[in-house]
């Protein structure tokens, strides 16, 4: 087990390399979560993301020897990235090993460090597992991404960093994948400031490190898809799991609607893209998944490389979730002005109609009738209760249309 001294040293390696990434305090979020919030943007690091941190550390002690043999890591992206970016400043030889479907931007950008980028297996795990295939073959270091001390205490600095920002810190909430960043963080908070809580955040959908500790230690779970690809590890670390089960008081989930949500309140309150690792944090705090009500609150904002190819789609879940984007079936006789009278209504409770399509053939509806399907954009729930309303009061059949099928609306 490391300790606070490897965590203080850690930071005078890195000090020169590594921003010092701000801890602003958000009025908005706040008022949303009801607490006193403030966000690590440590999305803001060169490559993007807190990585750079352990990877820095742990490539600064390797020896002349070492460095010439050259690093072999492997990453759902930015972990990769790190490496590659501080491997290429110290003159190192990299190969990264990545899933199939890591997402282009990390691909590309882990290219442009100068990096061999080698795409192998369908998760997390089976590119590690070939990474250390390559390791054995090549005899090149293999730098973990999260369950090797020197890694572990570079993201400890963010702990110290919080520690100096944020004066009568409450919490700290941050994303847990493998669990190197929050082992980190609540090695140093815990023991500078153990009054601080420290809370992780895990997708729904990939809980390695609750599974862990509801266990008794790292079990390996079935691969899930998640948008928060940069926490989908399905077995934690040994070190890791022992420094969250000394140090962290919860680890809670958070959804992909939750999350996808919490991505576009980022974007849209504080100007900040994040990956959707990065906004478990939010996600939590403003789902009530944690009590932290009046509290002064820091979310660690782990990263924010995401591919520029999902972020419409990402938007729109956040939209549906929010209330402000609604798709309602409506029943109508098939004649001519039927639609006009239809759009009339809608219109009268100003929702904005993004898109009309008609149903003939695959509904209920009797012959003379027709259902239509209205995507509306809608300032929220009170809006949308208010044209369903409208609706029916002109007559109209209405249900909801969800990703779980209809209901009445």
């Amino acid at each position: 087990m490391i300790g606070i001294a490897e965590i203080e040293a850690a930071r005078a390696r890195i000090r020169d390399a590594i921003y010092c990434s701000p801890c602003p305090a958000s009025e908005t979020l706040g008022e949303l979560t009801g607490t006193r919030c403030h966000v690590k943007l440590e999305n803001l690091q060169m490559t993007g993301s807190f990585k750079e941190r352990g990877a820095l550390a742990k490539l600064s002690l390797l020896d002349p020897a070492e460095r010439g043999r050259g690093v072999i890591a492997a990453s759902a992206g930015n972990h990769g990235l790190a490496v590659a970016y501080h491997a290429q400043r110290l003159g190192i030889a990299t190969t990264i090993l990545m899933p199939e479907w890591a997402p282009l931007i990390k691909v590309t950008s882990c290219r442009r460090h100068g990096a061999e980028v080698v795409l192998a297996g369908q998760d997390y795990d089976e590119a590690y597992a070939e990474a250390r295939r390559r390791e054995a073959a090549t005899g090149a270091v293999f730098v973990h991404p999260f369950d090797d001390p020197a890694v572990i205490a570079g993201q400890g600095t963010i702990g110290l960093e919080l520690l100096e920002q944020v004066a009568d810190l409450d919490a700290v909430v941050v994303p847990v994948g493998g669990g190197g960043l929050i082992g980190g963080i609540a090695l140093a908070v815990k023991t500078r400031a153990p009054r601080v809580e420290v809370i992780g955040v895990q997708a729904a959908a990939l809980p390695a490190m609750r599974a862990a500790l509801e266990g008794g230690g790292p079990t390996a779970l079935d691969p899930a898809p998640t948008i928060a690809d940069g926490i989908a590890v399905r077995r934690v670390g040994a070190l890791t799991y022992e420094l969250v089960r000394r140090y962290v008081d919860e680890v809670v989930v958070a959804d992909e609607g939750e999350i996808a949500n919490a991505i576009l309140l980022l974007l849209e309150i504080e100007k900040t893209v994040v990956e959707g690792a990065a906004a478990t944090t939010l996600a939590a705090v403003l789902n009530k998944k944690v009590a932290l009500a009046g509290k002064r609150v820091v979310l660690v904002l782990s990263g924010g490389n995401i591919d520029v190819n999902i972020v419409s789609r990402v938007i729109e879940k956040g939209l549906v979730k929010d209330g402000r984007l609604v798709r309602l079936a409506v029943l109508l006789v098939d004649r001519p002005g039927a639609l006009a009278r239809l759009t009339a209504v809608v219109g009268a409770q100003r929702a904005n109609i993004l898109d009309i399509g008609h149903n003939r053939a695959f509904t209920a509806a009797r012959i003379g009738e027709t259902e239509v399907v209205l995507t509306l954009e809608t300032s929220g729930r009170e809006q949308i209760d208010a044209v369903v309303a409208a609706l029916r009061a002109a007559g109209y059949q209405v249900a909801e249309v969800t990703a779980e099928g209809r209901r009445s609306a």
